[in-house]
């Protein structure tokens, strides 16, 4: 049973490494290590645990004065989906706050600026196999910002963008017909905060 006054916070923590090796490092972002690890006070138990290393990423949702969302269509390889998203981009560019990096990625994904800017969310995706973190942005009182020489490539070159209201979006999600992880938890947490008159 859980303490009725323990505080609901995450803890940073790390386990004993025994020993470490690099599997894969591409020319990308990713780096896969496999480190034997031993739960505390309990040396003999030796256990393999694989992480994928990633700069993380920021995620941005802008809404417009009529609220409507600026989304786009993007394939993902992977997945085997094109999957409804926001403007988003890698944590790659060195020291770079992460809201600097996500008014880069609005100007260079949209084309779109914006005066007011909060963060709705930090989150680790896929806590148990990557070390990758996604800060959520809400961006609004936007305006034109041309994307400059930046060159879109790849699949973000066949990325299809298109508004839609806010409520439309949210019942897209709630249906289970959106289901891009950090579209729709920036799309819960804002519906969540204005609830609140948090925003």
């Amino acid at each position: 049973m859980t303490d009725q006054h323990e505080e609901v916070t995450d803890l940073p923590m790390r386990w004993p490494v025994v020993e470490s090796r690099e599997v894969h490092r591409d020319a990308w972002v990713v780096v896969v290590r496999e480190d034997v690890i031993t739960r505390p006070d309990h040396p003999d138990e030796r256990f393999a645990r694989l992480s994928v290393e990633h700069p993380g990423a920021v995620i941005v949702m802008a809404l417009d004065d009529d609220e409507r969302v600026f989304c786009l269509r993007q394939y993902r390889h992977t997945s085997g989906f094109e999957f409804v998203e926001l403007p988003a981009g890698l944590r790659d560019a060195g020291d770079e706050p992460p809201l600097e990096t996500a008014k880069r990625e609005l100007r260079e994904e949209a084309e779109l600026a914006a005066q007011s800017w909060v963060q709705l969310l930090s989150t680790f995706p896929s806590a148990g196999i990557t070390d990758e973190v996604h800060e959520i942005f809400l961006a609004r009182d936007l305006s034109p910002s041309p994307r400059g020489d930046f060159e879109l490539k790849h699949e973000e070159a066949e990325m299809h963008p298109f508004w839609v209201p806010f409520e439309d979006l949210l019942d897209a999600v709630l249906a289970g017909r959106v289901r891009q992880g950090p579209l729709v938890q920036a799309v819960l947490a804002y519906d969540a905060l204005k609830r609140r008159d948090r925003l």
